[in-house]
């Protein structure tokens, strides 16, 4: 197994002071390894969102569904993520879509975005998980009169691709909603919530296993014998499926399948939490149970969670080990102090990373992977995964049982294109990040 960063980041260390852990442990999600053989009708390689949802919807079709995690299910970026059920997927602009699809494909990948949230909105339901839910849409700040300008345009854009009715804030008009802050004035887009995301993950496994989904923990898969059926190699046995299915995004391995190889930018997001905000404490800055985010290429993302704690993200880091991770958790103090300035006291006794990932082309994609028959792969949701890869889910579950999905824009039929340098692609992300700083700065 091949992939661009050393094992640390793969590894439990990263996350081992996740903060959504101190309600969902990792024993909630652990579930037993394969010993000997099996033959299953379908075998899917990653228990995360992605994965658990084509584990369900292929269960409940009535096919027999094996799911394979090297750790366990949620222990990548679907159990240590900031929570946000919202628009996204892509870091195209609609006019990039529009020209590379036309005004009916950016209709279509607008309906997709919708219809990703709604996707989880009514797994919570059917299901009966208690995730959290909260925030009445998403709230988009601006960090610079220049990105105020540009979500004045922007709120009539997403008018016009959503059917929803945007709303501009000045300062005090955000000060008065509870989001007081160094921030030019803002957008709420009324789509999207906030939930807890070691809940729903919870939730979605068990719902997989009540309809006959056999999952697997502690199995990597270390080989692929691809043909008719496939035979996947793990320590301790073998799956013969007549399908496969690869949903591990960000964890990916340049060599499971090889087509995969420099398809990817695993990219690190980075989280500290604070431990529960007193009334008077929030009210002397953040009060409101609203998800945002600022609008810097190298963005926050931030909310006051239910039991008072105060979760902030970020991008930015290159590195993966016990250092780095300590480095990385100190800058993110810094900006976090730097954006609230009267919690400088606050402590923030969790502190973790994980790896989304980005495709060169700047769009997710779910579909089958050229040169294998019978074998579909979804990856790079660009940090916007927990609507998009249980959507993402959907797709690969009918495309799995030989269906045509309701709804498959073509934007997320585009093969991503391999990124230059191949395996030593981590050597730009210095100098992306590094120019994209310098873009925030103006």
């Amino acid at each position: 197994m091949r992939r661009i960063f050393g094992p640390h980041a793969y590894g439990p260390a990263a996350a081992a002071r996740n903060g959504w852990a101190a309600d969902v442990p990792d024993a909630d999600l652990q579930v037993a390894p394969l010993a000997g053989t099996l033959t299953t009708d379908v075998a899917i390689i990653g228990a995360g969102y992605a994965g658990l949802s084509a584990a369900l919807h292929l269960a409940q079709a009535g096919l027999r569904v094996t799911v394979l995690d090297e750790h366990f299910p949620g222990h990548g970026a679907s159990g240590r993520n900031g929570g946000f059920c919202c628009l996204g997927g892509s870091r195209l602009s609609s006019g990039d879509i529009a020209k590379r699809h036309g005004a009916a494909g950016l209709a279509d990948w607008r309906r997709a975005e919708r219809l990703a949230i709604d996707t989880v909105a009514g797994l919570l339901c059917s299901h009966a998980i208690d995730a959290q839910r909260h925030s009445q849409g998403e709230t988009i700040l601006a960090h610079s009169p220049r990105a105020l300008r540009d979500l004045t345009a922007h709120a009539a854009e997403a008018a016009r691709d959503y059917g929803v009715q945007p709303t501009l804030h000045d300062r005090a008009d955000l000060a008065a909603r509870g989001m007081a802050g160094p921030w030019h004035g803002g957008l709420t887009i009324p789509v999207g919530f906030g939930l807890h995301p070691r809940r729903y993950l919870r939730g979605l496994l068990r719902a997989a296993q009540a309809a006959g989904a056999v999952i697997h923990g502690a199995t990597p898969v270390t080989g692929i014998a691809p043909g008719a059926p496939h035979v996947l190699h793990t320590p301790q046995g073998t799956v013969t499926a007549k399908r496969l299915i690869i949903a591990t995004n960000g964890y990916s391995a340049e060599d499971l399948p090889p087509w995969l190889a420099a398809r990817f930018m695993p990219a690190q997001s980075n989280v500290i939490m604070t431990r529960p905000l007193t009334r008077a404490e929030q009210k002397a800055g953040w009060h409101s149970d609203q998800m945002a985010y600022d609008t810097r290429s190298l963005l926050h993302y931030f909310r006051l969670l239910p039991d008072g704690r105060f979760q902030f993200g970020m991008r930015g880091g290159v590195l993966s080990s016990p250092a780095a991770d300590r480095a990385m958790a100190k800058l993110t103090r810094a900006h976090f102090d730097r954006l609230f300035p009267m919690w400088t006291q606050v402590e923030t006794p969790w502190d973790w990373s994980g790896m989304v990932s980005l495709a060169a082309h700047g769009a997710p994609f779910v579909g089958p992977v050229p040169g294998l028959d019978k074998v579909w792969t979804a990856i790079s949701y660009h940090g916007n995964g927990v609507a998009m890869a249980t959507f993402a889910g959907t797709i690969l579950a009918d495309l799995a049982r030989g269906a045509t999905p309701p709804l498959y824009p073509a934007l997320m039929q585009d093969a991503p294109p391999r990124i230059p340098l191949g395996r030593f692609r981590r050597i730009a992300m210095p100098f992306a990040y590094a120019a994209r700083a310098v873009t925030d700065a103006l």
